[in-house]
Formats: structure tokens, sequence, C-alpha cells
């Protein structure tokens, strides 16, 4: 296993090879990550992570799978949607277009969770959502839209805690084991890799989610990818954070007001 002191190299090792910046990461998050991804490979010292990842790009992938964490569930949070449905939504209803960007999006179930939501607000029709990732792997399998059939009892449920209208299951087509989602919702979504750190504007949005992503950034990392965010949204544009996350003291706090402290949601003033 590695040590706090390999990290540099390693850091910098990543960026000249692959073009991915990792400078503004936790290091105790990255070094747990790294450490996790070298046991599970049977990885023992940093010579043989260095040698893999200059030797074995192939493998990127899965590295870049192991160190980004990916935690997501339909309508997790449910307190979070509700939230949107009553103080987003109708806002954006004015708008003749609506683009949502849903930055960090892991495995797709915010991105699909939102398309539900539009869809029974009437606005899926006008709407073009933006589903970004750091993770080709993550990306791949939020395309596919495949997802076990255990863990459903507590998505229809997160559902209707939200404020769904309908039958959660109706959104999907089953197998019995896996569940597909309709090819209506997903016709108006543009999965994409995006990396926060070094990548500029993707698009101007309405809404931009932003979820339990910057927690493992440092305070210059999170203002970096707060200003990008800016740039990102019209005036009177949503931005909504995790719950651990905040405009507090960052560059651009003066440049929102607070929607719903407790969920984390912003809107752009000037």
């Amino acid at each position: 296993m590695i040590e706090f002191n390999d990290l540099e190299e390693i850091v910098f090792l990543i960026k000249k090879q692959f073009g991915y910046d990792f400078e503004g990461y936790s290091r105790a998050s990255f070094l747990r990550r790294i450490n996790r991804y070298m046991e599970l490979s049977g990885m023992k010292t940093a010579f043989h992570l260095k040698n893999d990842l200059i030797n074995y790009p192939e493998n990127f992938n899965t590295f870049i799978s192991e160190i980004v964490v990916n935690v997501s569930a339909f309508f997790r949070d449910p307190d979070f949607f509700k939230s949107l449905l009553v103080n987003v939504f109708p806002y954006l209803e004015s708008y003749p277009k609506i683009n949502v960007w849903s930055a960090g999006c892991s495995f797709g179930e915010e991105t699909y969770s939102l398309s539900i939501l539009l869809k029974e607000m009437s606005l899926l029709g006008k709407s073009r959502l933006y589903a970004t990732d750091i993770s080709t792997n993550a990306l791949d399998k939020s395309k596919k839209g495949i997802y076990s059939n255990k863990d459903f009892k507590e998505y229809s449920a997160n559902y209707f805690s939200s404020g769904g209208k309908e039958c959660f299951n109706q959104y999907f087509v089953s197998d019995g084991e896996k569940s597909i989602i309709s090819s209506e919702l997903k016709k108006d979504i543009l999965f994409s890799r995006h990396n926060l750190v070094t990548d500029g504007v993707f698009k101007e949005c309405q809404l931009i989610l932003c979820r339990n992503v910057l927690i493992y950034f440092n305070e210059d990392l999170q203002n970096k990818v707060f200003e990008l965010f800016y740039e990102s949204l019209p005036i009177h544009g949503f931005l909504a954070l995790g719950n651990k996350e905040t405009l507090r003291f960052s560059s651009i706090q003066d440049k929102f007001k607070i929607i719903d402290s407790k969920q984390k949601i912003y809107q752009k003033i000037k």
C-alpha cells in the first residue's frame, strides 16, 4: 500500500498520462481510494501502481471508477426532489426551453429521477438533460439504464415521498430480475464525459445539480468548480448541491440567494 508521501508523484503521473487533475482532491479520501484499488488489483507498492498506469492504460477506466466514488439511487433524499417540485420546477415552466445539467451523474439514477418528475410536470417535452461524469464506466451504465430489481421497493418509496404521482414501475420494462428505463425518458438525455476540474462550461442551463461530488475537493478546487457553474447559469438559474456542501464562504456566495437552506438549493441573482 502507498503512503501520503507517494501521492504527489502519482497525481503528477495521472495528469501527464491521462489529463486528469486530482491536485485539489482531498488527500485522505484520495489515498484511501487508491489503496482500495491496489488491494482489489493485487498491487503491493507504489511502483506496481505506477507501472500499471504507464504500461497498461487500458486499465485506467477501472482505476477511475474506483477512485471516483459512485453512490446513487432513484430519488435519493426524497425531500430534495420534493423541494425541486415546489421551489424550482414551477419557475422553470415559464421557459420555452429548459436545459438541466446533472454533473457527476454516477450511474444515472438521479438523471432519470429528474426525467420522471419533469414528465409528470408536463415539462419533459421542452427539456434537455445533460448528464456528465468523469468515469466512462459510469456513463456506459447510465446510458444503458438497466438496474437490478432488488432495490425497487426502496426506489418506489423514495419516489412517492418525493411527490411522485404515478406507479414508479410503469417507467421501466422488467424481465423479473432487471429493469430498463423507458425509452421515452432516455431520448432527451445526452450522456457525456466531463471533468469538472479541467473542462470548461458545458452548456447554459436553467438548473444544475452537482450533489455529493465537491465534498472530495479542497477549497480552491471547489471555488474553481463553483465559478464554472456560475458561468453555466443564466440570471435566475438554479444550483443544487449535496447536503454536506454549501456556497457559504465560496467566491460566488454573494451572487446567489438561498432557495432552500436545508436542501442546498440556490438561485443566481447577479
